[in-house]
């Protein structure tokens, strides 16, 4: 959580909306007394995309889904 004084939120308000939109949660305050939160409206939050990382993923070895033998007593 980010806490930042009116004044601070003032001077750094497009910061604050950056945080606020990567799911941190900001809290504007007087002083040391929370007064805000600044929250992201649902309808502005990014869409969800299947299939963004598949540029990440190099490697998978052909027996990544080979039953390990480590667990061969609790497979019946």
């Amino acid at each position: 959580m980010t806490q930042v004084t009116i004044h601070e939120a003032k001077t750094h308000l497009s910061r604050l909306i950056q945080k606020a939109l990567a799911g941190e949660e900001v809290v504007i305050a007087k002083g040391k007394r929370p007064l805000v939160k600044l929250v992201v409206l649902p309808e502005a939050r990014p869409q969800r995309r299947l299939g963004g990382a598949r540029e990440s993923i190099l490697f998978i070895a052909d027996d990544f889904d080979a039953p390990l033998a480590d667990f061969a007593d609790y497979m019946a």
